[in-house]
C-alpha cells in the first residue's frame, strides 16, 4: 500500500455489489472514485455472504479502497452517494440487493455523528466483509474512536463467510 503523508486527506471506502455484473460494478466504482480523489490502494476482491436484508440475495463481491481527497467528510459522503446514483443504484429495500454500495468507513481521524453523516461507519467493527479487506490495505489502521486495530476488531468476529476470489481489478 502507498503510504499517505496527510492522514486527514485519507478515506477508506467499502465497495460491494450483489446484482448484475458485480465485478464490472466494482471496477466502474473504483474508476468513478478517481473523480473524487486519488485511489492509492485497493484490496483484493472477496465473495461474501449477504448480511441482513431480505432472504435469498446473491452473494456479494466486496473490497476496500483507500482514497486521498481534499474534500471535507460531508462533501466526500455526498460525492459517494452521487457516484452510486450515476452507477444506477436504486435504494428500494434496506440492506436489499444492490448493484453498487459505497460506504465511507473512515475519513482521517474524523469523528462525526450528525443527521447527514456518521463517521467512522457505525457498524464497521461488526462487519468481517469490511474488516478483512480493510486489514489487507491498511493493516495498521486503528478506529479513531475506540483505538482498536483492525485485527483486534476482526478477532472477535467469524470471518468464515468472507472468501478470497481470484478476480482481479
Amino acid at each position: 500500500m502507498s503510504q499517505v503523508s496527510d492522514r486527514s486527506r485519507t478515506a477508506w471506502i467499502a465497495l460491494g455489489s450483489n446484482q448484475g455484473d458485480r465485478l464490472g460494478e466494482l471496477r466502474r466504482a473504483v474508476e468513478g472514485l478517481g473523480s473524487v480523489g486519488e485511489v492509492v490502494a485497493r484490496s483484493s476482491i472477496y465473495a461474501t455472504d449477504p448480511v441482513g436484508g431480505p432472504p435469498g440475495q446473491d452473494d456479494f463481491l466486496n473490497a476496500v479502497a483507500v482514497l486521498t481527497s481534499d474534500l471535507s467528510t460531508h462533501a466526500l459522503l455526498k460525492a459517494l452517494l452521487d457516484l452510486e446514483k450515476r452507477l444506477g443504484r436504486e435504494r428500494e429495500v434496506r440492506w436489499g440487493p444492490r448493484n453498487i454500495d459505497l460506504d465511507l468507513l473512515a475519513h482521517g481521524d474524523a469523528n462525526i455523528d450528525d443527521p447527514v453523516a456518521t463517521v467512522p461507519h457505525p457498524r464497521l467493527h461488526h462487519r468481517p466483509f469490511v474488516l478483512v479487506p480493510l486489514a489487507e490495505v491498511s493493516a495498521d489502521w486503528r478506529h479513531p474512536v475506540t483505538g482498536q486495530s483492525v485485527q483486534e476488531m476482526l478477532s472477535r468476529l467469524d470471518a468464515s463467510g468472507v472468501r478470497p476470489t481470484d478476480l482481479d481489478w
